[in-house]
């Protein structure tokens, strides 16, 4: 199958034009007769289960024939251009006596007396280099691929050079295209595509399932199909990977996916500046915390705000309980405003970044500002929770200037490096916390919230038998 610009395709029954194809991102522009575009990926083109190719006429009016994609150096792998190579010396030092062909690009030692240009012929050559490769040890010449270096061979070789020269040496069983699988018939296709259907709409069920699933439809659909001809589980499950991916995502999630892939929305969002995009959410934090010292224990909502373009958190918030859309407001009011700096900070913790002195920072603010970035963010990325969706908040974002880039409803990708901060987070500070909850009830410890003194004490006689300092004492940083 030729996928280039100007091939004709009948989809459902309906013409379409491949415009252009842009084969880094395996995707493809479609246009009908009324001048609808659509983008669509390689996979979901090949796998649609009424595709018709049409024929592409040419000037003469005559049907072109289809062509496939022409090899390049491209499709060899490391080893196998290396083989090529060595192949293609070969040939080169039989016509012209050098491996790089050329006098000026001589290796030492050449040439050598049997391939001298100034002694030999060019059919002596050749005649000695067929003598060469058939005396070369059995393993070392099918390893190198020189097996069949012979005199015809040699002829045939003689009138290309650089590339064609190296495609024409490597082996046409390495970029041979793939025959397909006999024994996925029309029947057994659209059986498969019906147990797709089907399986998108009902819980997870097995493999073996599936196949039996499949089964069924061919014996109710097609009862005169010989049983022995439907496929195998083994090589069921290799061409469902094949069309349609691992598989490996929960059915809820593998459905909102499809169906944003259908409307062609992406959720994958391209940054190019800092402030550019920024990504709010918030989750239970996994550590139980004392609002005072006699109080009970209670969970705590951590609410960050981070930077999409560098991974950086410019703000965040803990709030008792769940957060509030007042919170998140002022979370952002957070990321605009400089941090001042505070008693007993260094140096090290003032303003550092280049192009913009710390004096000017300090001019328009009042006071010495913190080595942590403001500005006023462009997008603002969050996903469907109540306090993100509050009017108010929504209004304030739009005030400040801010575009509202919803995420997709149960697609945490939309949110990936935010999701990921949270686990760094938990990993680098919450698991070295007392009162860690762990991640969820199953993990817990038998009192999360219990007083800090017996983990002390715990901690010093663990500590003492180790022969280690008491980290319930002061450290020095």
């Amino acid at each position: 199958m030729k996928i280039a610009p100007g091939r004709r395709v009948a989809l459902n029954g309906v013409e379409w034009t491949v415009e252009d194809v842009h084969g880094q991102l395996g995707r493809l522009s479609l246009v009908d007769d009324d001048g609808r575009a659509e983008t669509r990926s390689f996979r979901w083109l090949i796998n649609h289960a009424d595709l018709r190719l049409l024929p592409t006429v040419e000037a003469s009016g005559r049907p072109s024939p289809v062509a496939r994609q022409p090899r390049t150096l491209a499709d060899l792998t490391k080893d196998q251009l290396d083989r090529a190579r060595l192949r293609a010396a070969h040939v080169l030092e039989a016509e012209t006596g050098f491996r790089e062909g050329h006098p000026a690009r001589a290796l030492p030692g050449e040439p050598r007396p049997v391939y001298d240009p100034d002694r030999t012929t060019l059919t002596q050559r050749r005649y000695a280099k067929a003598a060469e490769m058939e005396a070369m040890p059995r393993p070392e010449a099918v390893r190198c691929g020189l097996q069949h270096l012979s005199y015809r061979t040699l002829v045939r070789l003689s009138g290309l050079a650089g590339d064609s020269l190296l495609l024409a040496c490597a082996d046409g069983r390495w970029t041979r295209r793939r025959s397909g699988r006999r024994c996925i018939t029309e029947e057994v296709r659209e059986a498969i595509f019906a147990v797709k259907a089907e399986c998108g709409e009902r819980a997870r069920v097995s493999l073996a399932a599936r196949h039996r699933l499949m089964h069924q439809y061919m014996r109710e659909r097609f009862p005169t199909f010989p049983t022995k001809k439907i496929p195998s589980r083994w090589t069921f499950a290799d061409v469902w990977e094949e069309w349609f991916g691992p598989g490996g995502a929960r059915p809820r999630y593998g459905r909102t996916a499809e169906a944003a892939a259908e409307a062609g929305v992406s959720g994958r969002v391209v940054v190019h500046r800092p402030g550019q995009v920024l990504v709010l959410d918030s989750t239970p934090m996994p550590v139980k915390l004392r609002e005072t010292v006699f109080g009970d224990a209670v969970t705590a909502t951590l609410t960050l705000a981070l930077d999409l373009y560098t991974h950086g958190l410019p703000a965040f918030r803990l709030t008792l309980q769940s957060d509030t859309s007042v919170d998140v407001a002022m979370l952002l009011r957070d990321v605009m405003l400089p941090l001042p700096m505070r008693e007993g900070w260094g140096e090290d913790m003032q303003w550092p970044y280049a192009g913009v002195p710390a004096d000017v920072i300090a001019e328009f603010t009042g006071h010495r500002v913190a080595a942590l970035p403001f500005f006023a963010p462009e997008t603002v990325t969050t996903d469907h929770g109540g306090p993100y969706k509050n009017h108010d908040l929504v209004e304030a974002e739009r005030e400040i200037g801010c575009r509202i880039l919803p995420a997709r409803v149960l697609r945490q990708t939309d949110k990936f490096a935010v999701e990921r901060q949270f686990l760094t987070v938990q990993t680098m500070l919450f698991e070295h916390l007392l009162g860690f909850t762990g991640g969820d009830v199953a993990d817990r410890g038998a009192d999360p919230g219990t007083r800090r003194e017996p983990y002390a004490r715990a901690g010093r006689a663990h500590h003492r038998d180790l022969d280690c300092p008491d980290l319930t004492e002061p450290q020095t940083r």
